[in-house]
């Protein structure tokens, strides 16, 4: 099962240094499992959110895990309190502390999952296309249940997250019922269609940004002849900043490279201006 697996996943070559996420849950636990089999040099890194009072318990059951593999481990804690937007302040709050290059171990049902709430926001085909398979994420095309199967194989504890069923977080409902109800409808297991469907739109996401790149999103003309999904993408470049642009943004920039109005204003408290053909962006 081990080779199988790995066959599937995209671990770098043996010997690479690498940080895994370890939560202890079914999905990590794998994760490290898999990274030990791949040959890599492994540290397992777990992060506790102290949100929990079983999330001691948590830090055990990960440490005894990095034991067992005989890899090194550390925990890092982190403060974070209850409220709005907990599950993206807790993401970002666990990406810091992991570093931009840490393994997690996401697999495809998180992929179909995240495809779905992209939808829900309108997102287009960069939202659409989900979560990159590569290096950070080398457990994407196994599925959850094999997650658990590795774990029970090899002996290896894990917990189960409560809040993983709490009915607050739209990615739970998500897991829980509309997943679930869609299946139910198509008379199929969804999640292999769903991570298929974000592969097609990355990769028609990426040939759009490569032909976008060529424009110059400050030229006017340039917008205004150049097909209005590349200059979508064009303007999108223009406008990057810690949140994407939205799609009403995007097209008050078009009308002003169109000339059909003088400036606009934008996210942040940015305006968009014309000048001799020129479009610029001022805080």
């Amino acid at each position: 099962m081990i080779v199988d697996l790995l066959r599937r996943s995209t671990f770098p070559p043996a010997g690479t240094p690498v940080i895994c996420g370890l939560s202890g849950g079914a999905d990590s636990t794998a994760l490290v499992r898999l990274a030990v089999a791949a040959d890599c040099d492994v540290t397992a890194v777990h992060v506790d959110h102290g949100l929990r009072p079983s999330s001691a318990t948590d830090a055990d059951c990960a440490r005894e895990t990095a034991e067992r593999l005989g890899i090194r481990f550390r925990s890092e804690r982190v403060a974070l309190a209850d409220g709005p937007n907990l599950e993206a302040r807790a993401r970002v709050a666990r990406q810091v502390a992991l570093g931009p290059d840490a393994m997690t171990g996401h697999t495809a049902d998180d992929q179909a999952e995240t495809l779905l709430l992209a939808l829900m926001r309108g997102s287009g085909a960069s939202g659409l296309s989900a979560m990159a398979p590569g290096p950070t994420k080398p457990i994407l095309a196994l599925r959850r249940a094999e997650t658990v199967a590795v774990c029970e194989a090899e002996g290896l504890r894990y917990v189960h997250d409560p809040t993983n069923s709490e009915p607050r977080f739209r990615r739970n409902r998500v897991r829980h019922e509309l997943l679930p109800l869609m299946e139910a409808i198509a008379g199929r297991d969804l999640v292999p269609v769903l991570a298929r469907q974000a592969e097609l739109l990355r990769d028609e996401a990426e040939l759009l940004e490569e032909l976008a790149a060529v424009i110059d999103p400050h030229d006017a003309a340039a917008l205004r002849s150049a097909p209005e999904p590349l200059a979508r993408r064009a303007v999108r470049a223009l406008l990057r900043a810690e949140h994407p642009p939205t799609a009403a943004e995007v097209e008050r920039v078009l009308e002003v490279a169109r000339l059909e109005t003088k400036a606009c204003e934008v996210e942040g408290g940015r305006r968009v201006s014309r000048s001799q053909g020129r479009l610029s962006v001022a805080e």
